[in-house]
């Protein structure tokens, strides 16, 4: 499996729709960046702000980066 090192920041978990088909997303702020390894096969996509990763029990979750884009898409290249 192939991993990358990132460094994440604050992130919103996505539980799910609720019965009117709104996203019921939890923020979690954090203060500092950290650095943490995803294996590749977790990423769903990447903006420039957020990279989206599968999350337990098919949630999702959104993780600001502290990375440039354009690294980021390097590394995934």
């Amino acid at each position: 499996m192939k991993f990358i090192e990132l460094t994440l920041g604050s992130y919103i978990i996505s539980h799910g729709y609720d019965n009117k088909n709104k996203e019921a997303l939890q923020h979690v702020y954090s203060e500092t960046f950290s650095k943490k390894i995803v294996p590749v096969s977790r990423i769903k996509s990447v903006s420039e702000k957020y990279i989206l990763t599968d999350y337990v029990d098919g949630r999702w979750i959104y993780w600001e980066y502290e990375e440039n884009f354009e690294d980021v898409k390097k590394m995934l290249g």
